[in-house]
């Protein structure tokens, strides 16, 4: 994601600048007055920067509590997680082809973003666009060269009515057993390693388990291939989407251990695995925006941000370019920024750095590539009802089947040309191995060259049993990502995604910052989850808004905030480790 700073240059050095053009309102800036939110004597206007999951439901918390609030995006409402139109594709009066930067998952253990979906009206809907989440009952993995594994979300049996550390250890052994072709010892050393983490304080999370791989923390170097393939790297492909080698073990478990938890029945707002009934727009994206006008908030798409004025300890400004290039600068009384990190920091000039140094520890925060490309078929190709991950494949691809969850589309009739049956959403999240193909990096690919090899690595993992899964024959088109440039000698990717290495925890900013009138959001910023989600990224702008109301003394109800769920029945285990910890003794299940 650092590499991408040239699509959003950091207007460095232009504080001075932008306090001119705020006092005099016109020419210092290239002729435009300022583009609007006003400031006004009650404090109530907010130019929230960035239009994702994060700067929409910030945008929704202040509405609902009577801010005036404008919105700079500077592509289209729903960042990483919108559906977008396949150029060129709609015939016949239908809707274009629905693409996306990557599929949804929206697991039972969010809680905070389906609260936000509850809040979208939707026609029809008592719930709103949470009625539009609908489940999954299993997932695949998709072996190259050996038997695929599907695994049905209610393998694990009845959940223990008690969480007693050797309920759960029984428990974990007999769901991770469902992988299969695994060592009775090694499996068993697995459960332990996770009952350690559920036993473990919050001090040895903290200061022990953020840094230590979650590689080294199950010790895979020692194991068997498939405990490698399906335990330590199947596990965080398919939930927390970072590399095992080197994730911290504490994002690791404390996503992994939320997913069993929501497996047991256990503090979940639903189904392990969700995803929408519809392409993302018009499933959520489109009917929030228009919830959002109607609250009275407003909306400057296309108008990405460059830098930010400071003057007197406050921000005075935002600049910002409109459509036409023309540039702006945007006063309001609070400004909260919800843009990915590689592009909000290039935001943060120097004037900005030395009000609030703190900022200057998210330049360690790394992004990575992780990118959606959609196959469209002309037959329907239900492989699973669920996510299928390539277990095998080099570039990482998980996939999922789209059409057997739109239950009010008719593929056919509704987009494309009428002959696609079927889409087929992969995400691909390793772009820097060679492929099987041509041997070479997906980043040194053409568009086209990804194409033909991330459907031959599919291929090759679902087509070795003998039975054609996926055929060329009903292969009609595919659609990647337009955020990428690739076949250039300087790829790049303007929509990468927070990785989580050993150690990011803290580095990661709060939502408020000590410059009175900023404030921070996005999947980057601390949260309970401490992984860059949907969740977290919904959890920061609330944590935003109440830091906002704080600082100008509101009597508004404040936003809530749920954390991760926590097992009451661990508490006493884990009130034992703290004791432990404290004497510099190991967690009392630790066995090393």
């Amino acid at each position: 994601m650092d590499g991408t700073g040239g699509t959003r240059r950091g207007f460095i050095g232009g504080a001075a600048a932008v306090a001119g053009a705020t006092a005099l309102g016109t020419a210092a800036l290239g002729g435009k007055a300022a583009a609007a939110p006003r400031t006004a004597p009650g404090g109530r206007t907010v130019a929230v920067l960035g239009g994702g999951v994060a700067g929409l439901t910030a945008a929704h918390e202040l509405a609902e509590r009577g801010f005036e609030v404008t919105v700079y995006e500077k592509k289209s409402p729903g960042g990483k997680a919108r559906s977008m139109d396949v150029p060129g594709s709609a015939r016949g009066g239908r809707r274009p082809l629905p693409g996306e930067h990557g599929f949804r998952f929206i697991p039972g253990f969010y809680r905070n973003l389906p609260d936000t979906l509850r809040r979208i009206p939707f026609p029809g809907n008592p719930d709103g666009c949470h009625d539009n989440l609908v489940a999954s009952s299993e997932v695949l993995f998709a072996r190259t060269g050996h038997e695929d594994i599907r695994m049905p979300f209610h393998s694990i049996g009845e959940p223990p009515p008690v969480l007693t550390p050797e309920a759960l250890r029984r428990a974990l052994v007999g769901f991770f057993d469902a992988f299969g072709n695994i060592p009775a010892h090694e499996l068993a050393y697995f459960a332990n390693r996770l009952l350690v983490w559920f036993t473990s304080c919050d001090a040895r999370r903290l200061d022990r388990w953020e840094r230590v791989p979650w590689w080294d923390f199950i010790k895979a170097a020692r194991m068997s291939p498939n405990y490698q393939r399906l335990l330590a790297i199947g596990i965080t492909r398919n939930i927390v989407a970072t590399k095992a080698e080197v994730a911290s073990t504490r994002t690791v478990c404390n996503v992994t251990e939320a997913f069993l938890f929501n497996i047991l029945g256990r503090g979940a707002d639903g189904e392990p695995d969700r995803v929408l009934d519809a392409p993302t727009n018009e499933a959520w994206i489109d009917p929030w925006v228009t919830h959002l006008k109607s609250l009275g908030v407003t909306f400057r798409i296309g108008w990405p941000v460059q830098d930010l004025g400071i003057d007197g300890g406050r921000i005075t400004a935002a600049v910002v370019h409109d459509p036409a290039g023309a540039r702006h600068a945007v006063t309001a009384d609070h400004f909260v920024s919800a843009m990915p990190v590689e592009h909000a920091r290039t935001t943060w000039n120097a004037a900005v750095r030395a009000a609030d140094p703190r900022l200057a520890r998210c330049d360690a925060l790394r992004t990575d590539w992780m990118t959606g490309i959609q196959f469209y078929l002309t037959e329907p190709t239900p492989i699973v009802h669920g996510h299928i991950n390539h277990i095998d494949s080099p570039w990482s691809i998980t996939a999922v089947g789209q059409a057997q969850y739109w239950s009010g589309r008719d593929f056919r009739a509704d987009y494309g040309d009428g002959t696609v049956a079927d889409c087929l959403s992969v995400d691909v999240s390793e772009w820097d191995r060679p492929g099987i193909l041509y041997g070479k990096k997906a980043k040194d690919c053409t568009r086209e060259e990804v194409a033909r090899e991330v459907w031959a690595q599919m291929k090759a993992g679902l087509n070795d049993t003998g039975r054609t899964v996926l055929s060329d024959a009903k292969l009609h088109s595919w659609f990647l990502d337009p955020a990428v440039e690739i076949g250039v000698p300087r790829p790049t990717n303007d929509e990468q995604l927070l990785i989580h290495p050993v150690g990011t925890w803290f580095d990661r900013p709060e939502a408020a910052t000590a410059i009175p009138n900023l404030f921070l959001c996005g999947d980057y910023v601390a949260t309970d989850i401490d992984l860059a989600t949907m969740e977290g990224a919904n959890a920061s702008a609330r944590a935003a808004v109440n830091a906002l109301l704080d600082a100008v003394g509101s009597r508004a109800e404040r936003c809530t905030v749920t954390p991760l769920y926590r097992a009451p029945e661990l508490e006493a285990a884990k009130a034992q480790d703290a004791l432990r910890y404290r004497l510099g003794l190991r967690n009392a299940f630790d066995l090393g």
